[in-house]
């Protein structure tokens, strides 16, 4: 229950990923849970749009601007009185980035934050650890974007370790897998070396004495791979979830290489924006799990966005308390 004392605002929150434009719409207050009143996504994968160079394209940058004025067209339906704007990889690594930010920033009349990716991987650690809570032990974070990989280790709100690497389920599919989205054992063996290369930096720094109690994978990849490959876990009282194995996932994998992205949609879990970089997403799911010995996973509901409202809220709280 929100707290009298401090009444909720109403938050626009508009998070501009390399797959997606979100804009979501939140009564917030310092305390209350960070559920959406209204929501709006465009599917843009800006992945296909880079340039050898990797610029992102005139094509790509009008899709942006399209996702981006129908975010702005919930939030002023919405009357929110307040806009939080953020970019991830996406922009913060295309050489043209910061002109489409000045365009984007014209368009909403305010600026927009761009997200590090150790800023993704401590928002949505933070997002986990508010969801699972403190009884959760030492909590292991693994995010699949479109454009990088975000993997966070700790026992506090703020973990220990977070890393970011340019292994999105998009980029891995426009650098290692065929055009047409289907792959031979061969190719699919091909983008599992290459994504190993590009994780290396994570199994360098991660500490090996340490131990995760419970791995948790968040992001719309895990997700889908998890309801194609893994179980429903019923609990009494609280939100069902789902658990991959990574036994389940490397099962899946090769027969989902082997399968068009038109057939793919009918397999449970694969929306049609997912069809083409699923696989993709797959190889890094799959490279990350192993790379960092864990065998089971559950997927996590709240992630980014969540971690970045509950940041909000709480320095809201601060502000609104005088302390």
């Amino acid at each position: 229950m929100v707290n009298p004392e401090f009444p909720a605002t109403r938050l626009g929150v508009l998070d501009i990923g390399s797959n997606t434009v979100h804009m979501i719409i939140v009564d917030a207050a310092p305390g209350a849970r960070p559920d959406p009143e209204a929501s709006v996504k465009t599917t843009v994968r800006l992945m296909q749009y880079l340039e050898e160079d990797g610029s992102i394209s005139k094509d790509g940058v009008q899709a942006l601007l399209a996702a981006v004025d129908a975010g702005m067209k919930l939030a002023e339906e919405s009357k929110v009185s307040q806009i939080l704007a953020m970019a991830t990889s996406a922009l913060r690594e295309a050489p043209n980035g910061t002109r489409i930010l000045g365009q984007i920033e014209d368009r909403i009349g305010q600026g927009v934050t761009v997200l590090s990716g150790v800023d993704e991987a401590r928002l949505t650690f933070l997002a986990a650890r508010r969801w699972y809570g403190w009884d959760s032990g030492r909590l292991l974070l693994m995010d699949i974007g479109g454009g990088s990989l975000e993997v966070a280790m700790g026992s506090d709100e703020d973990p220990n370790v977070a890393i970011s690497v340019p292994a999105g389920a998009g980029r891995v599919t426009k650098e290692f897998l065929p055009a047409d989205g289907t792959a031979t054992p061969e190719q699919l063996e091909a983008a599992h070396k290459g994504v190993r290369r590009i994780i290396q930096p994570i199994v360098d720094e991660f500490p090996k004495s340490k131990v995760p109690n419970h791995a948790v994978g968040t992001s719309k990849t895990f997700r889908s791979l998890a309801r194609l490959a893994g179980v429903m876990l019923r609990q009494s009282g609280r939100v069902d979830s789902w658990i991959m194995t990574r036994d389940q996932l490397e099962d899946w994998l090769p027969r989902l290489a082997a399968i068009s992205p038109d057939q793919r949609v009918a397999l449970p879990g694969i929306t049609p924006e997912r069809t083409l970089q699923i696989v993709g997403g797959g190889v890094v799911a799959d490279e990350i799990m192993k790379a960092l010995d864990v065998d089971e996973i559950e997927i996590c509901p709240w992630a980014l966005r969540e971690g970045a409202i509950l940041r909000w809220m709480d320095q809201f709280g601060r502000t609104r308390r005088g302390f």
